[in-house]
């Protein structure tokens, strides 16, 4: 059994920066791709950034140049700095796992960015 377990949110004010983390627990698995994905209140969950375990990334346009998906294969984790954050960015983000042709997800963790 895997389990995703994502922290890191909090309120911060527009322009400001955060640093999420994504820990898998368990044993005896491998992670391919992992990522961030997002939802809004009254929106679709949307891809945010993922990161192969080679190392190879790939962004949402909206957040491209602003946002850092990183990976530590020994800790099993991902993380996601996010700088230069807008109230656009508001939103429940959830990190995944592809795992023996399976998606895990994490319970997700609030990012509030407001005045």
């Amino acid at each position: 059994q895997v389990q995703l377990v994502e922290s890191g949110g909090g309120l911060v004010q527009p322009g400001g920066s955060l640093r999420l983390s994504c820990a898998a627990s368990g044993s005896g698995f491998t992670i391919y791709a992992m990522g961030w994905h997002r939802q809004a209140p009254g929106k679709q969950r949307e891809l945010v950034a993922r990161i192969t375990r080679g190392g190879s990334t790939n962004y949402a346009d909206s957040v491209k140049g602003r946002f850092t998906i990183s990976r530590d294969n020994a800790k099993n984790t991902i993380y996601l700095q996010m700088n230069s954050l807008k109230p656009e960015d508001t939103a429940v983000y959830y990190c995944n796992g592809l795992v023996g042709g399976n998606y895990y997800w994490g319970q997700g963790t609030q990012v509030t960015v407001s005045s």
